[in-house]
């Protein structure tokens, strides 16, 4: 698996989605309860950015229609999105957070 350096520990507040991009693939950077977490930005149902919703319950919501998500399974938790979207892994090194959107061989 291959990890990117995709922002710094401090840039991240509680319960804030930060939006970056890895290879043009957009991901939402979600710091709660203790953990990082990282979602794809877009939503299954909508095709709307998830980095604007709220966070909550480890879940993210879309800010447009409120479908929420779950941070670590990517699985809506209510409609009208049915469809899951993707979760990567993270890893912390230092300050640095490094987020893999390679899929293992």
């Amino acid at each position: 698996m291959s990890y990117v350096r995709v922002a710094a520990l401090s840039e991240l507040e509680e319960d804030t989605p930060k939006r970056v991009e890895i290879d043009g693939t957009p991901i939402s950077l979600v710091r709660t309860e203790g953990e990082v977490f990282a979602i794809n930005d877009i939503c299954s149902h909508a095709n709307v950015s998830l980095s604007e919703g709220e966070v909550e319950d480890c879940a993210i919501e879309c800010w447009l229609h409120g479908s929420s998500f779950d941070l670590r399974t990517g699985k809506p938790s209510g409609l009208p999105a049915t469809r899951p979207v993707p979760v990567y892994p993270v890893k912390i090194e230092g300050d640095d957070v490094l987020v893999s959107i390679t899929q293992e061989s």
